[in-house]
């Protein structure tokens, strides 16, 4: 039984549960039992391919619903100060549990609409460089900075490629890679090749229990090894690309957990989960030394480029 088939049983016990009038009963607590063994049943045993689908689910909070949740006092700027502003990242300083920071997120809409403004995630050289613009600010004013990671891939088209993709994203990597200030990174949902990996480069990276990170999509995976992107369910599992393959792997920090249906459920609960990564993180982070954060940073990712 697959993800969809687990769905459309349970929402089957949710609507026979709720026309019962009386909690108490013996057959309303029996749905009960049996509701959450299933739910048990369906965490315990989901594939790749499943937890690819939680990751691209539509109802899956997105970056800026964390951002209400986690921050005080965010004010968002705007621009790179070369070509212009991309709304598929939102960056800006706030405060965390009394902490200046300096947040950059990956965003994607919550419509079609919102979609089309964000360009569904799919940053831009623009967007690359308002982000990198905004962690050498916070560097300058000693700020932590937080990264939230949600993204198919870079935008692959022809404009973003006359304006230097490939150098925004490089430019991104070498220079987060020196910066003297602690980086914390939360990967949301999809976290997809080079794209991702920008804004990946830090000092403690975690992942929600349901998300994906990865070099390139199942689909692209499997249209580029077997030439057929209906393979991409098998290609999930042959990429290891859930959070609990990346953190067998070493690659990740920390899990951090969802409820059972997805984030969806419980986006408060899961926000709590989050913002107590972030500030153990900050714990340990924001006493050490420039020196001491770039030499572990940097042993961090020779130890991941060994793994890998």
């Amino acid at each position: 039984m697959d993800l969809k088939e687990y769905e459309k049983l349970l929402n089957a016990l949710e609507s026979e549960k709720a026309k019962i009038d009386n909690p108490k009963s013996e057959y309303y607590r029996k749905l009960d039992k049996e509701i959450a063994k299933l739910k048990k049943t369906v965490m315990d045993n989901l594939s790749a391919w499943d937890r690819v689908t939680l990751a691209r689910h539509p109802m899956r909070p997105k970056a800026q619903d964390y951002l209400e949740l986690l921050f005080e006092d965010f004010y968002e700027f705007h621009g790179d100060r070369k070509f212009g502003d991309d709304a598929s990242i939102i960056g800006g300083i706030a405060s965390f549990n009394g902490i200046p920071v300096t947040v950059i997120a990956q965003s994607k809409g919550k419509s079609l609409e919102e979609n089309l403004q964000k360009n569904f995630g799919m940053v831009s050289p623009e967007g690359y460089r308002k982000a990198l613009r905004l962690a050498k600010q916070a560097e300058k004013f000693k700020r932590p900075i937080i990264t939230l990671v949600d993204t198919s891939g870079a935008y692959p088209g022809k404009g973003a490629e006359e304006r230097g993709q490939a150098e925004a994203i490089a430019t991104c990597l070498y220079e987060f890679s020196t910066l003297e200030v602690p980086i914390v990174c939360i990967v949301l949902s999809e976290g997809g090749s080079g794209g991702a990996l920008a804004l990946s480069v830090a000092d403690r990276i975690a992942m929600l229990e349901n998300s994906i990170y990865s070099i390139l999509s199942p689909e692209g995976f499997a249209s580029i090894l077997w030439k057929d992107e209906r393979r991409a369910k098998e290609a999930s599992e042959v990429m290891k690309i859930t959070s609990y393959d990346l953190m067998e792997k070493q690659i990740i920090d920390e899990i951090i957990k969802e409820p059972l249906e997805g984030a969806q459920a419980a986006i408060e609960k899961v926000a709590s989960n989050i913002g107590d990564y972030i500030q153990k993180s900050l714990n340990e982070l924001m006493n050490k030394k420039p020196k001491t954060l770039l030499d572990e940073r940097y042993n961090k990712f020779r130890k991941i480029g060994v793994m890998s």
